[in-house]
């Protein structure tokens, strides 16, 4: 394959405008088009990025572009996906892959059939410091796993209008969490008990969800994780996953930047300015990811983050969200893997 590619984009909003500008300033990366459904969105974001344009995504797939990456609102995800696969591209999605699980399951047959590439966005598989505690986990450096705290707490909330149809705060935000818990230890969870409050804006209770979470997740060897989430954590993004092992301990996101301080005297780590968003904390990751989706368009590497790892993460999102509205633990239900390929 020539080395300059021709991405496509559809979909210019937050994280798309970011996409982007990162996918533009990739080596190897010679043509890049957007496409949104706001009238005048994509010339917008390309003028800004020395991208092209294009009416819409038929026209973009008769470009003949060379991967596609797909950051269109979640309802659009399925019918994009498919298109891609479909014209024989690449495509790169954001998070979730459908709306819901069994929707998801719909496109994961599709891609299975049409033998499709996909790549979901999980951008902490390519933190430095995830990908470190993965290496030591699965190197066996900690020992055996006595327990795991992942964390994700956004420094304000998002308009309650978007709360409204996010699906709620574990599929919203932690749903990143279960997929770091799977991949960083090998193992699935099994079992998830949650509880959730709401002490900030009462709207956000009102349309169904909560500004706080906790999930216990049990995995199945039998080790424990906890899960907390908040909208409001008021000292700046945090992220981070601490994991303990019989021989040693390990976190990611504990840097100068980390939003936390010590209340023991003489303590000045971190010395930093927290992160306001998640756009600064996994700036590297996000054109990490986007990077290692041009390889895998490239065939120069294998899938960093297949569909049916996102499915998995967004079952056990569902098994929390259940667990926090009867109360009660749930048990993770895996969905049916898609039909093998028929040999041609």
């Amino acid at each position: 394959m020539a080395a300059g590619l021709h991405l496509g984009l559809v979909g210019v909003g937050r994280i798309g405008a970011m996409h982007a500008r990162h996918a533009a300033a990739l080596d190897g990366v010679a043509r890049l088009t957007l496409v949104d459904a706001v009238p005048g969105a994509a010339q917008r974001v390309a003028a800004d990025v020395g991208a092209g344009h294009a009416p819409g995504v038929e026209a973009l797939l008769d470009a003949g572009v060379d991967g596609l990456l797909v950051a269109a609102p979640t309802g659009a995800h399925p019918d994009l996906i498919r298109a891609g696969v479909d014209a024989g591209v690449p495509v790169f999605c954001e998070k979730p892959v459908a709306p819901d699980v069994a929707a998801s399951v719909r496109v994961l047959e599709h891609v299975a059939a049409a033998g499709g590439t996909v790549q979901v966005g999980h951008q902490r598989r390519f933190d430095a410091g995830y990908l470190q505690v993965r290496r030591a986990v699965l190197g066996g450096e900690l020992g055996w796993l006595h327990g795991l705290r992942a964390v994700t707490c956004d420094a304000a909330p998002p308009p309650v209008a978007f709360l409204a149809t996010s699906g709620g705060l574990f599929r919203d935000v932690s749903v990143h969490d279960f997929d770091v818990l799977r991949w960083v230890t090998g193992r699935e969870v099994v079992e998830v008990w949650a509880r959730g409050s709401n002490n900030g804006d009462p709207d956000i209770g009102r349309v169904g969800d909560v500004d706080t979470a906790l999930a216990v997740c049990t995995l199945d060897d039998g080790t424990l994780a906890t899960v907390t989430a908040s909208r409001y954590n008021g000292a700046g993004h945090d992220v981070r996953l601490e994991v303990q092992g019989s021989r040693g301990s390990l976190c990611a996101g504990l840097d100068d930047h980390t939003a936390l301080r010590s209340a023991d005297p003489g303590v000045a780590f971190p010395a930093g300015a927290p992160h306001a968003t998640f756009a600064e904390r996994f700036a590297q990751a996000y054109r990490d990811e986007l990077a290692a989706f041009v390889d895998l368009v490239r065939g120069e590497r294998g899938n960093p983050c297949p569909p049916q790892d996102a499915v998995a993460a967004a079952v056990v999102a569902d098994a929390a969200q259940a667990a926090l509205e009867s109360g009660a633990p749930v048990r993770v239900q895996a969905p049916a893997p898609p039909a093998p390929r028929p040999c041609s």
